[in-house]
């Protein structure tokens, strides 16, 4: 891994999905943002951002641009990693309700189901109160989004659905370096979980 300074390089996987926007946020809480598309441009970076998109899409592109493997050997090298919702899925272990042949990238010892929450017109806001972001609530955006149906022992449970049909499901986890949410909080304005994945790739230099 390269060298970590003050400002960490973190990567934004730019196969297809939200990259702008998490460029934006990762820039804002203190990071040197670049996309990665090439297995050289991932070899650059210390920490790397999956973005929300079409996780069946973003799987085969991962695997046209021949970063698959790559990918996988150097998530399973310890570098840290963030996915939001299409991310998520991309980092989870097991799948529910995914296509034939998608693959993940694997790490999180977590079973998603896929569009959980619904189609599109289901997609909706709620606060949710995350204890390692501090007493403000976070405003989470699902968007199609997953949910996390099991966790592995290793793995800490971040936040839930607090109210709803869908209460108590479970919307962000942590496993060591790897950091995932089924909510987009780079579409709000709120840095604060990019802030935290850019201190879990610091503690990871």
């Amino acid at each position: 891994m390269p060298g970590v300074t003050a400002q960490p390089t973190i990567g934004v996987l730019a196969v297809q999905g939200d990259v702008r926007e998490h460029v934006r946020a990762l820039e804002a809480a203190g990071a040197a943002a670049v996309t990665v598309r090439r297995p050289a441009e991932l070899e650059a970076v210390d920490g790397l951002v999956i973005p929300g998109g079409e996780s069946t899409t973003m799987d085969k592109l991962v695997r046209l641009f021949d970063l698959h493997a790559p990918l996988k050997a150097r998530l399973e090298a310890g570098l840290p990693a963030y996915g939001s919702c299409a991310g998520m899925i991309m980092l989870a272990d097991r799948i529910l309700d995914g296509h034939r042949d998608q693959q993940t990238l694997g790490g999180l010892d977590i079973t998603v189901r896929r569009n959980a929450f619904g189609r599109q017109v289901d997609s909706f806001e709620e606060d949710l109160h995350i204890r390692e972001l501090g007493p403000q609530p976070v405003r989470a955006v699902f968007i199609r989004a997953p949910w996390v149906e099991q966790v592995g022992e290793a793995v800490d449970v971040l936040a839930r659905v607090e109210t709803g049909p869908a209460a108590g499901r479970i919307v962000a986890v942590r496993q060591g370096p790897l950091l995932a949410t089924s909510f987009h909080p780079e579409v709000t304005g709120d840095h604060r979980f990019h802030q935290l994945f850019v201190e879990i790739v610091k503690e990871g230099a």
